[in-house]
């Protein structure tokens, strides 16, 4: 029975490490400088003078490239045929929210929801199997974890979602008293937006960096500015956007409107934290009817209950 049991255990093991490595590789989020791996590849070769042998390159990617990331497009692909156009759309909006992370596509991103609910309910299939559970009930838990793991990756793109936000929220009064500073300098409002871009290393400069190289391509500096805040999602940059449109269009001082705008998100920004404050009391009663008052409980009526079981009335009541 032990020896079944320690089996148990290493199979656990090893298949939540397998899945774990799956996992990681396929949701791990590159840098933003890491560009193409097959074109970096391309250049490295070039610069060394050698000849170019294009099997060589592609062998000398990582295997999550040459096989995982492949491997899922494909599976992607062909769950994408009965899926929803709706469902596709949903989720390459909040893909886009997310900031794109690991360059994931919706056709991607679902064949990853297919691989963990694979996972999650063969972990448990198995190892109720072993435990020799009734053949019901492993059905039933392994049908629910697959369900579990099927929605794992909508959590985790949903925590994304709100933590971007969160950077974007918390950063916009600092980028607006530095594009207040260099529109008042005499700089115009792309050349501001550079030196924000420059400045920081957050979300919010990638942001205006994106819609720098947007306006660059050739598209018109509002649409680039309306598409920034819908990629963003969060009322004040709307609110932000509009505020700067309106002011190009009507001819109203550029640096007048920015340092408005800085004022109302620094005060944004205080109600958000006051707001967050006042949530938490809320959010500890969790925690301290779970964890705390047991702890107390035990702490202050161990000694009573022991008194209790030394008197008569205890010897009475047979304790």
């Amino acid at each position: 029975m032990e020896i079944q049991w320690i089996i148990l255990i290493i199979l656990v093991v090893v298949v939540l490490g397998g899945a774990a490595a799956l996992v990681y590789v396929g949701i791990r989020n590159p840098g933003k400088d890491d560009g193409d791996m097959l074109q970096r590849r391309l250049e490295e070769f070039s610069m060394k003078g050698e000849v170019v042998d294009l099997e060589k390159i592609e062998m000398s990617q990582p295997f999550a490239q040459r096989i995982l990331l492949p491997a899922a497009r494909k599976l992607g692909d062909i769950a994408a045929r009965f899926t929803p156009q709706n469902a596709l759309n949903s989720t390459a909006k909040k893909l886009e929210l997310a900031g794109t992370p690991a360059q994931l596509d919706p056709t991607t991103f679902l064949a990853l929801q297919f691989i963990v609910a694979a996972v999650f309910g063969g972990v448990v299939f198995l190892v109720l199997t072993i435990a020799k559970w009734d053949i019901a009930m492993i059905l039933l838990l392994a049908l629910v974890f697959t369900l579990l793991g099927f929605f794992f990756p909508q959590l985790w793109l949903s925590g994304r979602i709100q933590a971007r936000q969160k950077e974007v929220r918390k950063a916009m009064p600092d980028a607006l008293d530095l594009l207040t500073i260099c529109v008042e300098a005499g700089l115009g409002f792309d050349a501001a937006m550079a030196k924000v871009s420059e400045k920081w290393d957050n979300e919010l400069s990638m942001a205006f960096a994106r819609v720098i190289q947007e306006v660059q391509l050739g598209k018109v500096r509002r649409e680039g500015l309306r598409d920034m805040a819908d990629r963003i999602g969060i009322p004040e940059m709307t609110s932000f956007v509009a505020a700067i449109i309106q002011s190009e269009q009507l001819g109203v001082s550029m640096a007048k409107v920015l340092r408005i705008q800085s004022e109302q998100m620094r005060v944004k920004r205080r109600q958000h934290a006051e707001e967050e404050a006042h949530k938490a009391p809320i959010k500890m009663l969790i925690p301290m009817g779970l964890l705390i008052f047991p702890s107390l409980m035990i702490i202050l009526l161990t000694p009573a209950a022991l008194t209790l079981m030394q008197s008569q009335l205890g010897k009475f009541l047979g304790l």
